[in-house]
């Protein structure tokens, strides 16, 4: 950090090259996707974008979703800066399934310490939704993820969680329950975490507006560090996804970590474009 204000400066080439080999997927031979599922997106919330928690309801089968300027800016109270982009694209590879990969990039720049940059790992994940939501069942999903150890700020081990999911709508909102539980050996000192906590549980209420094709969401959730020697982190968060076009969607959030050893403000954006590869539809199909 120089005279108050953050320097972006990316050593990691590979993280770099991964990233610019998702994003350009969605500059060949692609097709918009169809137009109901891109015209709400706005509707279907995604793990950060804007809150933590997230609906139980995946990418539309052979859609792509391409998370093009996902970034978080997070100032703690004891002065350190950590900024963070996080590409990601997701595939509808199955019915109500998708699979997604991330190359988390974070840069941390504290007073009086040297900046570090570096790609925080590779993230897979597979997403399934059991169920369509009834009158009287809520929509319930599972998730499976793995954080590899790829890159100069990765973790030195992977760490694979699951995830529990459950939405329900009622007249004027919807309310959506997330749980998670990530295995592996507690960390060694000072081994670089980014997100990644021992367990996770969350409620958000979401408040949607279909003629301006705009969502607004708040959640609040509890996060136990992997070093169980830390007490449970809070976390409250506020949120807006729009729909832009047909195809791109937008989405900003600001939150607060009111306990723990890292409290401090954070805001996010993000940009996500679908799409669909004609190819990739079965012969017939339109």
């Amino acid at each position: 950090m120089t005279n108050g204000s953050i320097r972006f400066e990316v050593v990691d080439r590979a993280a770099m090259r991964a990233v610019a080999a998702a994003a350009g997927i969605s500059l060949g031979a692609v097709a918009p996707a169809g137009p109901l599922a891109a015209q709400t997106d706005y509707y279907n919330t995604d793990s950060a974008r804007p809150v933590r928690i997230e609906d139980a309801y995946p990418v539309e089968r052979y859609a792509f979703e391409l998370q093009i300027a996902p970034f978080r800016l997070e100032r703690s109270d004891d002065g350190e800066y950590t900024w963070e982009f996080e590409p990601e694209l997701a595939y509808g590879i199955l019915p109500r399934t998708n699979v997604e990969i991330g190359f988390p990039i974070a840069v941390t720049d504290g007073e009086g310490e040297e900046q570090t940059t570096g790609l925080g790992g590779v993230d897979l994940s597979l997403f399934h939704n059991l169920n369509v939501e009834t009158g009287s069942l809520p929509a319930f999903g599972i998730a499976a993820d793995v954080l590899l150890p790829v890159g100069g700020s990765a973790p030195g081990r992977a760490y694979p969680s699951v995830k529990a999911i459950a939405t329900r709508t009622f007249s004027f909102v919807r309310t959506h329950l997330n749980a998670a539980y990530t295995f592996g050996s507690t960390p060694d000192e000072g081994e670089p975490l980014g997100e990644v906590s021992r367990w996770m549980a969350g409620v958000a209420i979401d408040k949607t507006f279909p003629l301006q094709a705009a969502l607004l969401i708040g959640d609040v959730f509890v996060e136990q560090p992997l070093d169980e020697g830390e007490n449970p982190t809070w976390t409250v968060e506020a949120g807006t996804r729009y729909q832009l076009d047909p195809f791109f969607a937008l989405d900003a959030g600001v939150g607060r970590r009111l306990t723990g050893e890292h409290q401090g403000w954070f805001i996010t954006f993000g940009a996500a474009r679908a799409f669909a590869i004609r190819s990739l539809f079965p012969v017939g199909r339109q």
